[in-house]
């Protein structure tokens, strides 16, 4: 027996150092909103999504992988990718790497302000 769900990825934490300041930031390059939630053990900031409701993930303070040395989650671009990069760096992030073609669409890697491992997607 195999197991093979819709989607294998359920959930995606990103941990960060200033929640407020990596609000901004992911608000900035990804053109969302988050929405800062406080009802659980620690606070947070989630990812939205289309209707509400569904698997988006969230930010939440805690210790970053040192400089992109953790796993990477790639999350969707809202526009072209090239526009979405140039805000990565505006916004005081790195871009490591030059967009990368797969069937699926185009990627890049970038570093958010904590140091952790993105990959900015557009289809």
């Amino acid at each position: 027996m195999s197991f093979k769900p819709e989607h294998f990825t359920v959930w995606a934490e990103i941990p960060v150092t200033d929640l407020d300041k990596a609000m901004a930031f992911y608000a900035t390059v990804f053109k969302t909103e988050l929405k800062k939630e406080t009802n659980g053990p620690n606070p947070m900031a989630m990812f939205a999504t289309a209707n509400g409701s569904g698997c988006a993930g969230h930010l939440y303070p805690g210790k970053p992988a040192k400089d992109g040395d953790g796993p990477t989650v790639h999350l969707a671009c809202p526009d072209a990718l090239e526009d979405a990069l140039k805000r990565v760096t505006e916004a005081g992030g790195s871009v490591l790497s030059d967009p990368i073609e797969i069937p699926a669409g185009r990627f890049a890697y970038i570093l958010d302000p904590d140091g952790n491992s993105i990959g900015v997607f557009a289809p």
